[in-house]
């Protein structure tokens, strides 16, 4: 670590030092003011400085400097941190990579965060500084009116500015004002010890299903409308059952064209078309003795599920390009927002695949079934996202809540932790407000009181055709169905209430 600079041994002294004199700091000011004089002494530059990111990890702004051997009051204005911009401290912090230049002066580098001096700087380093999570929170600047090489010490003055954001977090926890009281990242935990959250009456008979299920060989038809979180459960069904150590692989098969997903689910020989170069196993052997989970499988083309089916019943695949079968012990989860029974009248789905995978379906309730869970969900999605950032935990305002109840959520999961993540971002204080959350509320105005019953009415239906065609991703035909409408009558409904195909999100 040492090679590189000058009187190895006098600097390991003085870094060592430098470690022990940074430990017995009181505040985080003076911990980041002696942090900055011990840059400038260990590396001989005239400048150093030091940027953090805010917690909501957007900006990078200055937290201290040190020039001449002065601390310096100079406020600098907060660098975007979207990592658009060709600013060496942005690229130093998006691409966690050391910077390091010489001959600056002469450079076409914008280095307008140094300050001007009437000498020109020539040297230049710049080190990302790293927690504990391995996540980059910041930046280390050393710089030099002399030519110098400042690699040397990059890999040193980096660990003791990893040490000190150890030592600044510690020390803002025990500088907490006492009647400041943040929340405790609490995990909300499921009745059934699957690893899934919700008390709902719904959730309660998903857990008794998944348990009558669990050990048993038998093929899992997961079903429910999108964002409903059928690769979790299928996640938990693997990973509380005796496959558990084995593999558990997804394949979405509406990702692929006919001809790549083949490949792609059974493999294939050497020579068996153009460009197979190689044998390759596909993911029925990849999962072999675990589980594999095919998403989205009334996206399967027919030819496909003719194979799907042989797997089922024989237990054994065929690679592409081989005349021989072998055997293969997987289980099969599949998952789907569609209805398969109507694919199967329609003539895009086998009836005999259906009935096979149908052996043990289970329906994933809709949110807005989930009664209670919504907020239990909201808090753990914060909770990871706040852990995520490296940031403490956020407290919830009551409107916050209340805005979340009162949201159906055609998204389902999916759309709530979006939200709830997007608004962790966009919380600079200790407290989500209503404001951070952006939520759909186009079909149920907050005032109605001035509507007459007829209008009312219209309100509910055009929410409830609204919601039908985003959980059929616009097919009238499947909504009229599902509305026990004919699908003349549902046209007529959607145009008396002007809902057309960009209405809604897909």
């Amino acid at each position: 670590m040492f090679t590189r600079v000058p009187q190895p041994l006098v600097y390991a002294e003085a870094l060592l030092a430098q470690f022990a004199s940074l430990s017995r700091a009181a505040d985080g000011a003076a911990l980041l003011g002696d942090f900055v004089r011990g840059l400038a002494e260990l590396s001989g530059c005239e400048l150093t400085q030091l940027y953090l990111l805010d917690a909501t990890h957007t900006c990078l702004g200055m937290n201290a400097e040190c020039l001449n051997g002065s601390l310096q009051p100079r406020e600098s204005a907060s660098l975007s941190a979207d990592y658009n911009g060709e600013q060496l401290l942005q690229f130093a912090l998006c691409q966690n990579r050391v910077v390091c230049l010489s001959e600056l002066s002469g450079s076409l580098h914008e280095t307008s965060f140094l300050p001007n001096q009437a000498t020109p700087w020539q040297s230049l380093l710049c080190v990302p500084l790293v927690n504990q999570q391995k996540a980059v929170e910041g930046l280390l600047l050393c710089a030099s009116h002399r030519d110098i090489d400042l690699h040397g010490f990059a890999d040193s003055l980096g660990q003791l500015g990893s040490f000190v954001l150890g030592q600044l977090h510690l020390l803002q926890r025990l500088r907490r004002p006492m009647n400041e009281v943040l929340p405790s990242p609490v995990s909300v935990p499921s009745i059934s010890g699957y690893g899934l959250i919700g008390k709902s009456a719904a959730m309660r008979q998903t857990y008794s299903l998944i348990g009558k299920v669990l050990h048993s060989p038998y093929t899992v038809l997961l079903r429910g409308e999108t964002g409903t979180g059928k690769e979790v459960v299928a996640r938990a069904i693997h990973d509380c059952g005796p496959r558990r150590s084995q593999a558990f692989i997804v394949q979405n098969c509406a990702a692929f064209p006919e001809n790549l997903l083949e490949s792609e689910l059974f493999g294939y020989r050497k020579g068996a078309f153009t460009g197979a170069d190689r044998d390759r196993a596909g993911l029925f052997d990849a999962a072999n003795g675990g589980t594999l989970l095919l998403d989205e499988i009334g996206d399967m083309p027919l030819s496909l599920q003719a194979k799907l089916l042989r797997v089922l019943q024989e237990g054994e695949i065929r690679p592409l390009g081989s005349n021989d079968t072998h055997k293969i012990d997987v289980r099969i989860i599949a998952a789907t927002h569609r209805d398969l029974a109507v694919l199967v009248s329609e003539g895009k789905f086998r009836e005999d695949l259906y009935y096979r995978l149908a052996q043990f379906p289970i329906e994933l309730p809709a949110l807005r079934h989930r009664e209670g869970d919504i907020l239990d969900l909201a808090r753990h999605f914060a909770d990871k996202a706040c852990s995520f950032l490296q940031r403490d935990a956020v407290r919830w305002s009551e409107a916050a809540l209340d805005h979340l109840s009162g949201y159906a959520f055609p998204g389902n999961v999916r759309e709530l932790k979006g939200l709830v993540e997007r608004a962790v971002l966009l919380c600079e204080g200790g407290e989500l407000l209503a404001e951070h959350f952006s939520l759909r509320m186009e079909a149920m105005p907050e005032d109605n009181s001035g509507l007459n019953l007829r209008e009312r009415l219209e309100q509910v239906e055009r929410s409830l055709l609204l919601d039908c065609l985003r959980k059929n991703d616009g097919n009238q035909t499947l909504a009229a169905r599902e509305l026990g409408l004919p699908r003349r009558t549902l046209l007529y409904r959607l145009g008396r209430l002007n809902i057309n195909l960009g209405d809604f999100d897909g």
